[in-house]
């Protein structure tokens, strides 16, 4: 098929890897060639960063986490577990890094970003219950790190906004941490593949209905995906109900497959009375957003970034001369 794609995104497709996921340590390879490529963000301020591992959930190890946090900070300030996408099979920290420095330069907050394990080595709950581990261990230590636990948010993208939208479940529904917000961006939510878009783009550069099979096979095992029972922790489009959650922003590009699982998503969010913002970002695909100089990227970062100051409750972040 082809695709209205924005002017400035489409000469950027054919660079990008087509891999499909039946080769995952290919695709691991590829990926980390193409973010080496992507220029490193510079923070406008001084951050403190530091790599921890943090108790998993019970009789699991121990799981890594990047904590990242103004270096002149004064008192407390927004916190935001940050998870990095990647289809649960791909991924890591380090290739996010840049992502979760930004959100603690130019919100002002300590994020940390967690190193959660990964399909089909580790599938689900594994990686969802480390990330859930990490949201315990960041609001036990608050304190230590400079976090007010009455601004504390979850958030993430593809993979990453799935797994933030199941840690906000599963914090409601456990009695954990009390969440202020939920960042969801362009969110992989439902293992049915059943939506208008995940049938028609079949062929997008970086993600497509191929890719998402595979996704979900890794993640929930061979002959899971689509079957009765699959857990809403593991798909929360599954979720019954999604009343008493945090505010929530979403985003959606428009030739991406998981497009309509997350404009559904936000809507239903709305219908149970969770406030929620929702931004559609017209001739764009899945992982468009590694073109940063576009237009279009760049209003996708501030409208982010605006979005995490509100939902935060978080002052902009001034440098020191």
């Amino acid at each position: 098929m082809t695709y209205a794609y924005d002017p400035e995104l489409a000469p950027w497709i054919e660079m990008f890897p087509q891999t499909p996921l039946t080769d995952i340590e290919l695709v691991r390879q590829s990926e980390s060639d193409l973010i080496a490529d992507v220029p490193v963000y510079e923070p406008p301020i001084p951050l403190d960063v530091r790599d921890l591992e943090v108790p998993g959930p019970q009789g699991d190890p121990q799981v890594p986490v990047r904590v990242y946090k103004p270096a002149d900070a004064d008192g407390t300030l927004p916190g935001l577990l940050y998870l990095h996408g990647g289809g649960f099979v791909l991924g890591s920290v380090a290739m996010f890094d840049s992502h979760a420095a930004r959100i603690a330069a130019e919100v002002g907050a300590v994020v940390v970003s967690v190193e959660y394990r990964l399909a089909p080595e580790h599938p689900f709950p594994a990686g969802f219950e480390d990330c859930y581990a990490a949201l315990l261990w960041t609001a036990a230590h608050a304190a230590e790190l400079g976090i007010d636990l009455k601004r504390l948010g979850v958030g993430g993208e593809s993979a990453g906004g799935g797994l933030a939208a199941a840690v906000a479940l599963v914090a409601r529904d456990r009695g954990g941490p009390a969440l202020c917000f939920q960042l969801l961006g362009i969110p992989e939510l439902d293992d049915r593949l059943d939506t208008v878009s995940m049938r028609a783009f079949t062929d997008t550069p970086l993600w497509n209905r191929p890719n998402a099979e595979l996704s979900w096979d890794y993640y929930l095992g061979a002959g899971v995906r689509g079957t009765e029972g699959v857990s809403p922790y593991a798909a929360p489009a599954r979720a019954e109900d999604l009343s008493g959650l945090p505010r929530a922003y979403v985003t959606t590009c428009e030739f991406d497959p998981l497009r309509d699982e997350g404009l559904a998503y936000a809507q239903r969010l709305l219908q149970a009375g969770v406030s929620t913002e929702l931004h559609h970002y017209p001739g764009t695909f899945h992982g468009s957003a590694l073109v940063e100089d576009a237009d279009v990227t760049q209003r996708m970062i501030a409208d982010q970034l605006g979005a995490l100051r509100r939902g935060l409750r978080a002052a902009l972040p001034t440098s020191k001369a």
